[in-house]
């Protein structure tokens, strides 16, 4: 039997790890690292043995993240990140490329090493310990398989270091491969399948270990859209089932939406706001979050408070909020279409996209944040032109022409409102 062995060279505390892969028989493992066979599976951070003891359900640790800073040289990547994760709850990611995340699970996993501050699981220090002692368990963007395995032995590996009985392996890897449709594959080599199916593989072998902590990495990324919503949903009915802390990374809104209990939104190393879904997309602490949550984005609007009242151009809206200048944050359902609305708009561009269909309305006078003018967070911020999204009913959208007036209407009491120079919301 052939292993694939990782080995992490930071004993000294000198760096960021440096991983490297070597390929060696079992029974010479045992001979590269002192102690038992049962030695080297831990030190090869497979896990704890899951025996029939092990596999009665704990309460999994909260994470607990201590105004952890992660530099490289003079790049500061992290900077006091501080928030609590509840226990067996799943936390997602989320931010612009280059803003932390992954960097973040890789110091949970081990993988990099703090520059400051502290990462506990529950009572236990864990960025004290090494990897393998942490109870962690990751599935990464790239799929990380042994070449020279079957997809059943990629999947039964760690139940074999762990030396679980032979029926209870085969009946994990059967359960596992049903949840990912991977039963035809399993006597496959990885060069043998496709990207999709090999990131499945690696979802499954991280599965069948059911550690205390689950680390995801964009694990759907390669996944066509049929089986990144199937899969979504077995992940979190699963996650739901174990009830085991969970971080997870993506750029998918959905994904972020639908399966999160709560959301932490990174920008530039820089916490920008932990809460539940519907708390960021209400609620936004700052013209950041409120642009970068939501799908479309909320539209931001330049204007002054006078008396209540809110105008900017020809849009004129009641606002709860001091008197002077502010932003106005509207979410398209907040933008209402109707015959008797007391505003109209030119409809530069119709979106039918099912159910919802929107239309992004160009409306004399009115100021949009620069800002909000780019992709949230993105390298270039390319600028796009200073419209107003507003939702319809799928079927309506596709009578609407582009070119045409429509008049809408602002619902009351769903406005944002956002200090202009820093951004952050306004009491109401």
């Amino acid at each position: 039997m052939w292993v694939a062995q990782t080995l992490t060279a930071d004993s000294r505390g000198t760096g960021a790890n440096t991983i490297g892969t070597l390929v060696e028989p079992f029974d010479r493992v045992k001979d590269l690292i002192p102690g038992s066979r049962r030695a080297a599976a831990v030190a090869l951070g497979l896990g704890h043995r899951l025996s029939s003891s092990a596999r009665v359900k704990r309460e999994s640790p909260p994470l607990v993240f201590e105004h952890v800073g992660k530099r490289f040289g003079d790049t500061v990547v992290l900077s006091d990140v501080h928030f609590r994760t509840e226990p067996g709850e799943l936390v997602v990611l989320v931010g612009p490329s280059g803003c932390g995340k992954s960097t973040l699970m890789r110091l949970v996993a081990g993988l990099e090493t703090l520059s400051e501050g502290a990462i506990y699981a529950g009572e236990k220090k864990i960025s004290a310990l090494p990897p393998h002692e942490r109870g962690v368990g990751m599935v990464f963007q790239s799929y990380a398989l042994y070449p020279h395995l079957t997809v059943r032995e990629n999947l039964a590996f760690p139940l074999y270091v762990q030396k679980v009985p032979q029926a209870d392996q085969d009946r994990e890897v059967r359960r596992v491969a049903d949840m990912l449709s991977l039963g035809p594959l399993l006597e496959r080599l990885p060069k043998q399948l496709s990207g999709g199916q090999r990131q499945r593989v690696a979802i499954g072998r991280c599965l069948v270990r059911k550690p205390e902590i689950y680390c995801f990495d964009e694990p759907l990324s390669n996944l066509d859209a049929a089986l990144r919503s199937q899969i979504r949903v077995e992940l979190k009915s699963l996650q739901r089932e174990l009830k085991k802390t969970t971080i997870y990374v993506t750029h998918d809104q959905i994904e972020a939406m639908t399966m999160a209990d709560r959301i932490v939104v990174l920008h530039k190393g820089v916490l920008q706001q932990v809460g539940k879904p519907e708390e960021l997309y209400l609620e936004p602490k700052n013209t950041f979050v409120a642009r970068f949550i939501g799908s479309p984005s909320m539209s931001l609007i330049r204007g002054d408070v006078e008396s209540g009242v809110f105008a900017s151009g020809e849009l004129k809206t009641a606002l709860a909020v001091r008197s002077g200048p502010a932003i106005l944050g509207l979410r398209a359902e907040d933008v209402v279409v109707s015959s008797e609305g007391p505003h109209s708009g030119v409809v530069k561009s119709v979106e039918p996209v099912g159910e919802t269909g929107y239309l992004h309305l160009e409306v004399a006078g009115l100021r949009m944040d620069p800002a909000s003018l780019g992709a949230p967070g993105s390298a270039t911020e390319t600028p796009r032109a200073p419209l107003l999204s507003a939702s319809i009913p799928g079927r309506d959208a596709f009578s609407i022409r582009e070119g045409s007036v429509v008049r809408f209407s602002i619902r009351e009491g769903r406005a944002r409102a956002f200090d202009p120079d820093s951004g952050e919301a306004l009491p109401r």
